[in-house]
């Protein structure tokens, strides 16, 4: 794969989008445990609104990254979990946890410095 791949390849840049949405991948990694109401997941996770929440799950069934069930007996009762494909994606945020967890610290230093 060339150097400048990320520059040039489509499918790079969705890979990048899809993480670069910060709720993307807390929501995804919140239904990493199996099907969860959205009500659950708003507890679970903390500070999301319901719109943002719903704009959020909407935008990662689209994606094909989770699924919407409805329980038959009730319409209002609905799950999302994640896809085969939704799946995938847990390791490198994981992966991107753990170097924030490692790195952090650096990068607010960072941030501080170049704000005096």
């Amino acid at each position: 794969m060339p150097t400048d791949a990320f520059l040039a390849d489509c499918r790079a840049r969705l890979a990048f989008d899809l993480l670069s949405n910060t709720w993307n991948a807390v929501v995804l990694w919140a239904l990493r445990d199996g099907p969860s109401r959205p009500v659950d997941l708003r507890e679970r996770i903390g500070g999301i609104s319901s719109k943002v929440l719903t704009e959020t799950l909407r935008r990662l069934q689209f994606n094909g990254l989770v699924d919407r069930q409805t329980a038959p007996d009730t319409p209002s009762r609905v799950e999302y979990q994640l896809t085969p494909l939704g799946r995938t994606l847990l390791a490198p945020i994981d992966a991107f946890g753990a170097w924030a967890f490692e790195h952090g610290d650096e990068v607010m230093a960072a941030q501080e410095a170049a704000c005096e």
